[in-house]
């Protein structure tokens, strides 16, 4: 399987999670391998996690081969290892059917829902925010990596890149099921009868990366402000 050829290419050579430096990602991988091998077994619609998990067997991979090239920070793999997780949750479910209201009835007595006042489930609503505030970071890294500016487009360009992935995500959804798989319909698309639903979903994700981008640029402000002044003293 990709994600078992994956893990063992990052345990060969330099870089594994033997290495110094690298022994929180490597230990990130083999928890995300655990979780994903656990709901692998009997999912809901096998179909459809096999759609959902396209983006597993092409991102993680990408990840590992690449490790050399672009080095993330462990916050920015913490990031990235959080929101694969909601993914696989909302793959062995389906995104439509995630059942966090009797999870949160077990806890309180009452559904999220019951709390919210709503009918709908919006696990979906809550990765796709998730995916703006997670991979905010990792995004702005890379393009310190490969675009740095000194300029107004440092933040700019990572949100501009969010965004669009959002966007090429939402067509991804549509093209695979279309390709692939044309009878999964809503439990892929994961609309439940909302034709606003993708313009919600990437509409969520930039207000995740935006609120986190603003954090980043205030963080990285102070660092600059307090070298300024160290370097006066």
């Amino acid at each position: 399987m990709a994600v078992v050829t994956a893990a063992a290419a990052v345990s060969a050579g330099d870089g594994g999670p033997t290495t110094p430096g690298w022994a929180l990602p490597g230990l990130l991988l083999g928890i995300f391998l655990a979780l994903w091998l656990a709901l692998a077994i009997h999912p809901t619609s096998r179909e459809d996690w096999l759609l959902e998990n396209l983006l597993v067997f092409a991102a993680l991979p990408t990840l590992i081969l690449t490790r050399k090239q672009l080095r993330f920070s462990n916050a920015s793999y913490v990031c990235i290892f959080a929101f694969f997780v909601l993914h696989e949750v909302g793959a062995h479910y389906t995104y439509s059917e995630v059942p966090y209201d009797k999870w949160w009835q077990a806890l309180t007595g009452s559904t999220l829902s019951e709390v919210l006042g709503t009918n709908r489930n919006h696990y979906d609503r809550l990765v796709h925010f998730m995916y703006g505030v997670l991979m905010l970071l990792p995004t702005v890294e890379l393009f310190d990596r490969y675009a740095p500016s000194r300029t107004f487009w440092r933040w700019i360009f990572p949100l501009s890149f969010l965004m669009a992935h959002a966007m090429t995500f939402e067509l991804f959804e549509w093209l695979a099921t279309l390709m692939v798989a044309p009878e999964l319909g809503d439990a892929y698309l994961g609309t439940q009868g909302d034709q606003w639903d993708a313009q919600k979903d990437m509409a969520l994700a930039t207000l995740g990366s935006i609120l986190v981008m603003i954090g980043v640029a205030m963080s990285r402000a102070r660092a600059a402000g307090n070298a300024g002044t160290s370097g006066r003293e």
